[in-house]
């Protein structure tokens, strides 16, 4: 699910009706997920260092301290710190429905040139 250096803490994970997770993870500088969707998308908010959030379409995002990002539902994604600095942000994200299939479906590792895109 990584590449890199990585650690986290869940913060909220109640139990059924509840919907909301939320964990902090950190980065160490170049440190990133792989490629992954979110059934109900998932919003990124930036506590320390600069984040790096790329799609498909290859776009990458910089995302600084104090800034949210929000990728939409079934958007393929990867998130992580930019290569000089270590990087923290909340992540957060719903409990999909039975049918809508898992919360966080995961995918390859990306590549160096979509990492430095």
């Amino acid at each position: 699910m990584f590449t890199g250096d990585v650690w986290f803490d869940v913060l909220a994970a109640p139990p059924v009706p509840a919907r909301i997770r939320v964990n902090t993870v950190r980065f160490a500088p170049g440190a990133h997920t792989f490629w992954h969707r979110h059934a109900r998308g998932q919003t990124l908010h930036v506590t320390e260092g600069t984040a790096r959030v790329g799609t498909r379409d290859g776009r990458v995002l910089e995302v600084r301290r104090g800034e949210t990002i929000w990728t939409p539902p079934g958007e393929w994604h990867w998130h992580g710190a930019a290569p000089e600095t270590f990087m923290t942000h909340l992540a957060m994200w719903e409990v999909a429905d039975p049918d809508e299939g898992p919360d966080t479906e995961w995918a390859e590792a990306i590549t160096d040139d979509e990492y430095g895109a």
